[in-house]
This record gives structure tokens, sequence and C-alpha cells, in this order.
């Protein structure tokens, strides 16, 4: 059995400056599929009937209490008040998720029932993890938001930090490489396809607390690749942004925002004709 005392000094001296005490990592992940499928229970094959969900409610108040003890001393208010807060919201998250859902079935050709959308659709689970951790987020809860909203980025390569402000019906489609910053204001009915970025024009450590993101205003529509950055940046509502579009103002209201390039398209047969001979 190896010797723990054999370890280099500047290893056990590591090991002791890490002292905050964190949440469960693991906790934390399984916290956020149970309450997703609390709130949709066909996702886990469990029958719906009012005993099961008082049982299943009285579990995820458990888990989240145990969940966020570490944090007790850190904390602004108690573990139970900080409990019953944020499953006070949770009705409001279900009905926002369920707004989500149904711009999915509305908008997306290929979206056959809701049921599907919440099963499968990764757009719609990650915005599902970012309304929990938003909540979480704004109770002033550390470390537990990001927790979960990176772990619905390692899951489905869309990053939604949890100080977003997204409103209702909101649809991520496709979604990889999707980045939506802490400070971003997105308002309603806003559709993102793969590839967006909502970012910072740049970075420093003074810009904490500052907003640094983008506004999108209600009605937009985001196309693939388009990246808008710096946190004056306005998008103004019912705006087309086509894909690969680089932006750092703002845009006004019902504008038709596109990247042009030159495409050029010839016949293969004339290529291989103006080939020279190679030789032998």
């Amino acid at each position: 059995m190896y010797n723990l005392e054999n370890l280099p000094e500047h290893l056990l001296e590591q090991y002791k400056n890490f002292r905050k005490e964190v949440p469960s990592i693991l906790k934390a992940q399984n916290f956020a599929d149970n309450i997703i499928n609390f709130l949709f229970p066909f996702k886990a094959d469990r029958k719906c009937n009012l005993p099961l969900i008082g049982l299943n409610l009285s579990q995820l108040m458990l888990d989240f209490k145990d969940l966020i003890t570490p944090l007790e001393k850190t904390l602004n208010e108690s573990v139970s008040k900080i409990t019953d807060k944020f499953f006070n919201k949770v009705p409001k998250i279900y009905e926002h998720l369920m707004q989500d859902a149904r711009l999915f079935l509305d908008f997306d050709p290929a979206a056959r029932s809701m049921e599907s959308i919440i099963l499968y659709y990764p757009g719609f689970y990650c915005i599902a993890v970012y309304r929990l951790a938003n909540v979480l987020y704004n109770l002033k809860i550390p470390f537990l938001p990001r927790m979960i909203s990176e772990y619905a980025h390692s899951k489905t390569g869309i990053e939604i930090h949890p100080g977003a402000t997204i409103g209702s019906h909101f649809l991520i489609d496709h979604g990889t490489g999707v980045v939506i910053g802490e400070t971003t204001v997105i308002g309603n009915n806003v559709k993102i396809y793969q590839g967006v970025t909502l970012g910072a024009a740049y970075v420093k450590k003074s810009m904490k607390g500052i907003k640094r993101h983008p506004t999108i205003e209600d009605n937009v529509i985001i196309y693939s690749g388009s990246t808008i950055l710096g946190g004056e940046t306005v998008i103004g509502h019912d705006t087309i942004i086509g894909g690969n579009v680089w932006l750092t103002k703002s845009v006004p209201p019902y504008s038709v925002v596109y990247h042009e390039s030159k495409v050029v398209i010839r016949n293969s047969k004339e290529l291989k004709k103006n080939e020279p001979d190679l030789p032998g």
C-alpha cells in the first residue's frame, strides 16, 4: 500500500489549500436530470399519479438540501429557505419550458410531437437546464449553477451561462457550438441556430459585473455561424441575421442582415481539360 507521506511536499501543500466546501458534481448532475424527469415523467418511464408525484417531490427537496448543505456558510439564507424559494419557482420553470417546446413544435417542420422535443432535442434539454440554473444563479448559490450548465454543455455542445437573461418561447435548433454569455439579454420568441456566438467584444477581468454581451430583442432569428459581440450591441426586434455574419454594432428593428460572399460554380469536366499532362 502506498504511503501518503511519500507524496511530494508541494502536492500535500496543494491539497491543504483547497479548503472550500463545494457540492458534489455528480450529485449536481443527477439532480439536474432528476428534476427534468420529474417535470416530464415519461422521460424516465415513470407512471404519473398524485402519490408518486408527491413522493418524488419530497425526495428532490431532500436531494437539493443535501446538495447545497456544504455551501451553508456562504449562503445568504438558510438551506431550508433557499430550498423553499427554489421549489416555489419550479411551476414557473415548467410553464416556460412548455412555451419553449411549443415554439419548437410550431416552427420546426421535423418536429413530430411535444414528446419528441422533450425526449431528445438537445436544444430543448440545454434550455431546460439553463432555466433551472438561472433560478439557482439568481438565488446567489455559488458553484451549483455552473456545475449543471456545464454538464448540459458537455452533453449537447451548447453553452448557456446561467446568468444570461432569456425570455419566453426560446428555440435553439441543432445547437452544436452555440455560446451565450453571462450578461446576454434575449427577448421573447427568439430562434438561434448552430454555431451562433453571443459574446463579449473583448475580455478583461476588470469587466466583471459590467454588461459585455449583446441584447437580442423579441422575434429575432439568428442563423448558423453568426457572431454578435459587445454589451452595447442591440439587435432590434423582428430582425433576421443571416449565416456567418460578424456584428459588433447595433441593428434597428425589422432589419435583414447578411454576409455577401462570392460563390463560384464551374464544370469539373472543363477543369480536367485544362489540367497539364503529368510526366510519365
